[in-house]
């Protein structure tokens, strides 16, 4: 493999990572970035999958400890430093470039309109996510007294979301672990 990994041009790895990052939105990129790497002879699917199974247990953005992986594999640290500047360039360009945009776009009357309008959206999508979720917890004192306890110390009285959390889910793990005599 040392020779046919060699033979792959640091600019052949970032226009690939490059187009990858340019256009995708969202997850699901490890199928894509297999279909690249091995549609071009650059690894196989067994060289792959040890890759993908390491880039999901690491912790971080699985597409980027990917991209890590196979840049190293291809062509060691060059390779891996190529790899996954090529694939965070384009994001980064595009939200500097939308920062830009915004700015100049945020006097027009119509833009404020329409940006005030998505807020709404938002926020309702927010409200009937926050109203299934508690449609699905069961009907039982200790969830829905969790549920208002957290309410309670985030929005009234601006507890941090991380103290808040690390205090409220031993408390509802505790609360939820079955008791009762359990005779198999």
């Amino acid at each position: 493999m040392e020779a046919k990994a060699a033979r792959v041009p640091l600019l052949d790895i970032f226009r690939c990572f490059f187009w990858i990052g340019l256009f995708s939105f969202g997850g699901g990129l490890m199928p894509w970035i297999q279909r690249e790497v091995t549609s071009r002879g650059w690894m196989t699917d067994k060289e792959f999958f040890p890759g993908m199974a390491l880039a999901q247990v690491l912790p971080g953005v699985n597409s980027t400890n990917i991209s890590v992986y196979v840049g190293q594999h291809l062509r060691g640290a060059a390779g891996a430093a190529v790899a996954l500047g090529a694939m965070l360039a384009a994001p980064f360009i595009l939200v500097l470039v939308a920062a830009v945009s915004y700015k100049i776009v945020l006097g027009v009357p119509a833009i404020q309109a329409a940006m005030a309008g998505v807020a709404a959206a938002a926020i309702g999508m927010l409200l009937k996510t926050a109203m299934s979720s508690v449609q699905a917890v069961p009907r039982a004192v200790a969830p829905i007294s969790v549920m208002i306890a957290t309410f309670v110390a985030i929005a009234v009285f601006h507890f941090s979301l991380v103290t808040v959390v690390l205090v409220a889910t031993p408390i509802s793990v505790l609360l939820a672990w079955p008791r009762g005599n359990n005779d198999a």
